[in-house]
């Protein structure tokens, strides 16, 4: 038979035994009627709970996410859980369930994202559609949030600024949790990346910063870092000759790095064929530079890459998890306009060549790297190839000077400073041991 204790009476037993206010023990009561207790230390560290709302929209929300987790891991050790969360695959229905294969099915088909990105753009549209997926799915969203009673919510998805800061207010817990954003898009942002109600909002560029200060936020929220690269890619010290031998290259030849993204997108075949022809030297019958290509899970372009007859050293790779060594080993790279590639770039100092991009968010990357003098763009795989060839030949300067305002350009303690600037957030909060999570009845009142 349980008994219900009245926690007062327990407390005021302590002090009669000398185990009153001067004691590290008390007796805290967790439901509203008193009957779940638990004794806690007074004044002992607890673990913070972070939780990182991402998406597998693209791979760069997930690689931000889990830079960040393991920036935490390494300056704050147990200080802090970290939990990454996809809460609309894991407590929505359709369509948000399945954003990532809605995602892939518009970039393939790229004008309806393009339509997509630019329609959703006015933020009484995007507020409106937002507040019906909130009609639906807020109770969802809030017991998938509040099942890990977060100290700190990160969110690194445009789509999870909103409807969680609405559920944390609804709870009353908007002053007590902290909520920031991180943004993932280097240059061009959708609007739904600026919510007034973050505490903080990190920035990859000053253009971006401009973008949130017009959107709404104040100065005092804006931090402008950079965007978060792992730490084993920003930390790491290599040497390109040591690098080479390693992944069995030529240690002579210069090496151009062309990447697929993930999925081995783009027009890798073309620009590799073209960049077979353009590193020989017919003259000479000997190559100028070496290829390596970046096939993704594209199984099938790797496989048809490698049955092709290469008159220069060529190495063909599916996906991999270790690009800080390969592109440390290089001395340029081709590549579409993915943020976090580009920013990869800057920090190991790479030329860039842009082949493509994405509507949209990936649009500004181009004018952010061409801008700045760290690279270049075209489409044309033809002039891809004689731009390497050039650089790799009678362009040497160039392709020197280009590399040095590559390393002007990269941030690579960007994941740091936003992960220290989080902790003293936190220090200046405190624990949220004694705050209270319950669900909410009903929203249709709130929405």
């Amino acid at each position: 038979m349980a008994v219900s204790l009245p926690v007062k009476s327990i407390n005021s037993v302590f002090q009669r035994v000398g185990l009153g206010a001067s004691s590290k023990y008390e007796v805290e009561e967790d439901d509203d009627d008193g009957t779940t207790m638990e004794m806690v230390q007074i004044g002992a560290e607890r673990t913070k709970n972070v939780l990182i709302l991402m998406s597998d929209t693209g791979g760069g929300h997930r690689a931000s996410a889990e830079a960040i987790r393991d920036a935490f891991q390494l300056e704050f050790g147990d200080e802090y859980k970290i939990i990454l969360k996809d809460v609309w695959k894991e407590n929505t229905g359709w369509p948000m369930n399945d954003m990532e294969g809605q995602y892939k099915f518009m970039v393939k088909h790229v004008q309806l994202w393009k339509v997509a990105f630019h329609s959703t753009s006015p933020r009484w549209i995007h507020c409106l559609y937002l507040a019906a997926i909130a009609a639906f799915y807020a109770k969802e969203v809030e017991a998938g949030l509040m099942e890990y009673k977060p100290d700190i919510i990160i969110s690194v998805h445009p789509l999870m600024q909103h409807i969680p800061l609405w559920v944390l207010k609804w709870q009353g817990l908007h002053k007590k949790v902290i909520f920031v954003t991180v943004i993932t898009d280097l240059n061009t942002c959708h609007p739904t990346w600026f919510h007034p109600g973050v505490n903080r909002c990190y920035c990859p560029s000053e253009e971006v910063a401009k973008r949130a200060l017009l959107d709404g936020l104040k100065e005092f929220q804006v931090r402008v870092f950079g965007l978060p690269i792992r730490p084993s890619f920003c930390r790491a010290i290599l040497s390109k000759d040591e690098s080479r031998v390693e992944l069995e290259m030529d240690r002579t030849l210069p090496a151009v790095l062309l990447m697929g993204g993930g999925e081995g997108m783009g027009p890798v075949k073309k620009t590799a064929k073209a960049l077979g022809e353009s590193l020989f030297d017919q003259e000479l019958e000997k190559p100028i530079g070496q290829l390596i290509i970046i096939c993704g899970r594209n199984k099938a372009l790797a496989s048809t890459l490698e049955s092709l007859n290469w008159k220069i050293p060529v190495k063909i790779r599916g996906f991999e998890t270790q690009m800080e060594k390969w592109m440390g080993a290089c001395d340029c790279i081709i590549t579409k306009a993915g943020p976090g590639t580009i920013a990869e770039a800057l920090i190991r100092g790479l030329p860039i060549i842009l082949n493509d991009y994405i509507p949209g968010q990936e649009k500004g990357n181009v004018p952010y790297v061409v801008d700045n003098g760290a690279g270049v763009f075209t489409r044309s795989p033809k002039e891809t190839a004689k731009l390497v060839a050039e650089w790799f030949s009678t362009k040497t300067d160039e392709l020197k000077r280009m590399s040095e305002n590559s390393l002007k350009l990269a941030q690579p303690n960007a994941v740091f400073d936003i992960v220290k600037d989080i902790h003293e957030l936190s220090c200046e909060r405190g624990p949220l041991a004694t705050v209270p999570y319950m669900l909410t009845s009903s929203f249709s009142s709130l929405i």
